[in-house]
């Protein structure tokens, strides 16, 4: 058992500096990429090189190095376009060693603005998304969607290491669940079936802190079962999350039948030092007005969301963002 147990610790020492080295190779790569981009920059810039050069450059170096991915004329362009974008932000470009080469290029060919480049270098440092991760959190335009949901009905969580460092784990207020590929008309029973056959794609979505812990979780109050859709741990939040799920528009009375759920699992399964517990009603479509009634005199924390089944339009969101801001702004 001690032998074993002394294997198990080198293997854990081994696994470390891999990582390590892995980390350190990852880092050199997009330094080497943008130093490239910096190079071919003043020289373009200056007119010294112009299109047949960066032809002939890509092709020597293909020669010389046949291994070497990235070097076509398009990649010495990227790295071209790499360096300009991040030269002037200092903030940024500390960061950018932290992610992949194939996951800087999603960023700089998925997004527009800096501030959204930023946002996902971030988010992906945070959750250290695979690029088929951040990809699909790009696609489906979840830097609109997180601008858009003022921590919903509840306050966004404290940040780990500061505002500065990474963005807020927010409750959305749209959740697009494209990947569920659910026909035109399908019932609540198919939304939950297609959800647990998708839940990574499920957790990804709603974030990646969130832990799975149960479908149809049974409380029992009054001699009575009542069942719960789906039942997640947050560990940020450090408490138990309860989804409900709705296939129409929200109703009040949605939000009484999760303060009763919410009191049953702070009664009876949270833990000490667990926060209370937390609910999201997922419905397919809300009334502002209803909503803000239905919680006036609600203490309980629940966020009232919606999703979509296809993906949104970036324009239609882009589009609530600019009137969003603008309400916020004539407020102050």
């Amino acid at each position: 058992m001690e032998k074993e147990l002394e294997f198990k610790e080198i293997i854990t020492i081994i696994q470390k500096h891999r990582q390590n080295a892995y980390r350190k190779i990852n880092e050199e790569l997009v330094m080497m990429y943008y130093e490239i981009g910096q190079y071919l920059s003043k020289k373009v810039n200056a007119g010294e090189y112009g299109d047949g050069v960066i032809s002939k450059i890509a092709n020597k170096i293909n020669e010389q190095y046949p291994t070497l991915n990235g070097f076509s004329k398009r990649g010495l362009y990227q790295m071209i376009q790499f360096y300009e974008i991040y030269k002037e932000n200092q903030k940024v470009r500390t960061l950018l060693a932290q992610l992949s080469w194939t996951n800087n290029l999603l960023i700089l060919r998925g997004t527009k603005t800096i501030e959204e480049k930023e946002f996902y270098i971030r988010l992906c440092i945070k959750n250290n998304y695979s690029s088929r991760e951040l990809n699909r959190q790009i696609q489906s335009h979840y830097y609109e969607r997180y601008l858009l949901s003022n921590g919903n009905a509840l306050e966004s969580l404290e940040p780990v290491v500061g505002e500065d460092d990474c963005p807020n784990t927010k409750l959305l207020d749209v959740y697009s669940l494209e990947f569920l590929d659910l026909p035109n008309n399908y019932k609540e029973k198919d939304l939950k079936s297609a959800i647990m056959s998708n839940l990574k794609d499920f957790i990804l979505e709603i974030g990646k802190d969130f832990s799975f812990v149960g479908q149809e979780h049974r409380i029992q109050v009054g001699g009575r079962d009542f069942y719960i859709d789906l039942l997640f741990y947050n560990r940020a939040y450090s408490c138990l999350v309860a989804f409900e799920l709705k296939i129409g528009e929200f109703e009040p009375e949605y939000l009484s039948k999760m303060n009763f759920y919410l009191e049953a699992l702070d009664r009876q399964e949270r833990k000490e030092g667990e926060n209370p517990s937390v609910g999201i009603i997922l419905c397919s479509s809300k009334n502002e007005a209803i909503v803000e009634y239905a919680q006036a005199r609600s203490n309980t924390p629940t966020a009232i969301s919606t999703y979509e089944t296809k993906l949104i339009d970036k324009k239609l969101l882009q589009k609530k963002l600019v009137e969003y801001q603008k309400t916020f702004n004539d407020k102050d």
